[in-house]
């Protein structure tokens, strides 16, 4: 049996508390799966990397596997590290993934990076 946290069953409960435990139930599973998509891309990014591959296919599929997945901090360090790679081989291209994540993703790392470069 599962029991509601104390502070959602007092009778002076904080109706902000309340929601902000149900968002974070409802949003538990959503987490759980970007971290696994996330742990299943890293050894692809890895390998791209480490090889130094020019293949514009393969990184640019990975990219787009990763984009959905870059909310995560694990997540955004390996689209950026993938980036970075891109860029040397194709900045056009790259600079397209980083709009892209701006547009989906725009938050607190908007200032983290200079212009163009993730």
């Amino acid at each position: 049996m599962i029991l509601p946290p104390p502070h959602a069953t007092a009778p002076n409960a904080d109706p902000y508390l309340e929601l902000l435990d149900t968002l974070s139930a409802a949003m538990a599973p959503l987490q759980a799966l970007h971290q696994q998509a996330v742990e299943a891309l890293a050894p692809t990014v890895q390998a791209i990397l480490r090889s130094d591959s020019p293949d514009a296919l393969w990184i640019e599929h990975t990219l787009d596997q990763l984009l959905n997945h870059a909310c995560t901090p694990k997540g955004l360090a390996l689209f950026k590290a993938l980036c970075r790679h891109y860029w040397q081989l194709d900045p056009q291209a790259t600079a397209s993934y980083i709009h892209a994540y701006r547009e989906m993703w725009d938050g607190e790392d908007k200032n983290d990076t200079a212009e163009g470069e993730p």
